[in-house]
């Protein structure tokens, strides 16, 4: 009778991999399930067409853009704006969700890091860094290291479209508490970093009738020279 191996006839055990460890609970949240459900929600061409327009109005005041860096880039819609309109420009993404990240690298062409914003560190400044509805959603103690992140971060300029509030204030979200903020983000980024001068703003409204967005406002900062 044969010997029995006993190494070999053990069954191998698959460990569980360890779920990423975040700082905040926010960063959680949109790296998990509701993070992914946004991903699926958040498609379609009307999307694109809307950023078209918003980008094309914000580049319009802009000069010798050669490399755009988004932080938050979920999958890339603003990214496949950005491209049509910046068709010889570098372009790289900050991301959390996994799904989202997957979904970046399908388009190709750009250098998608798969990172919370707070754990990111620029490998070198882009010309344009831009943010969308991202600023609302991170914890508010955390606001001035992202600030600093997108000052090192910009090489000139820096794009941010967020909810407006002249005050911080926290609003329920999809049922959520602690997920929504509405503050001045660009007025505490310059007052923040001096170097920064307002370039242009506007708003664009849930309801215009041919490109609508959600109720964001714009604003392009520009560093002076030093």
């Amino acid at each position: 009778m044969p010997m029995s191996n006993k190494k070999n006839s053990r069954s191998k055990v698959a460990r569980p991999q360890a779920k990423p460890r975040f700082a905040t609970e926010q960063e959680a949240f949109w790296a998990g399930e509701f993070g992914n459900n946004y991903t699926q929600r958040n498609v379609g061409a009307q999307w694109v067409a809307s950023n078209l327009a918003l980008f094309g109005k914000i580049l319009a005041r802009t000069e010798g853009v050669g490399s755009v860096l988004e932080l938050g880039a979920n999958l890339g819609l603003n990214l496949r704006a950005l491209r049509q309109l910046l068709p010889q420009a570098r372009f790289s993404a900050v991301e959390i969700n996994a799904r989202a990240v997957r979904e970046l690298k399908r388009l190709g062409g750009i250098r998608v890091h798969h990172a919370s914003i707070l754990d990111f560190k620029s490998p070198r400044p882009a010309d344009l860094v831009v943010i969308k509805g991202v600023l609302i959603h991170l914890n508010p103690d955390k606001l001035p290291h992202v600030y600093d992140l997108m000052h090192a971060a910009s090489a000139r300029y820096i794009c941010l479209a967020e909810y407006y509030n002249p005050s911080p204030v926290a609003i329920p979200y999809r049922g959520h508490t602690d997920r929504l903020f509405k503050r001045d983000f660009a007025g505490e980024l310059m007052k923040r970093h001096g170097d920064l001068r307002l370039v242009d703003y506007g708003f664009v409204y849930h309801a215009d009738p041919n490109h609508p967005q959600d109720d964001i406002t714009w604003f392009l900062l520009e560093k002076r020279p030093a």
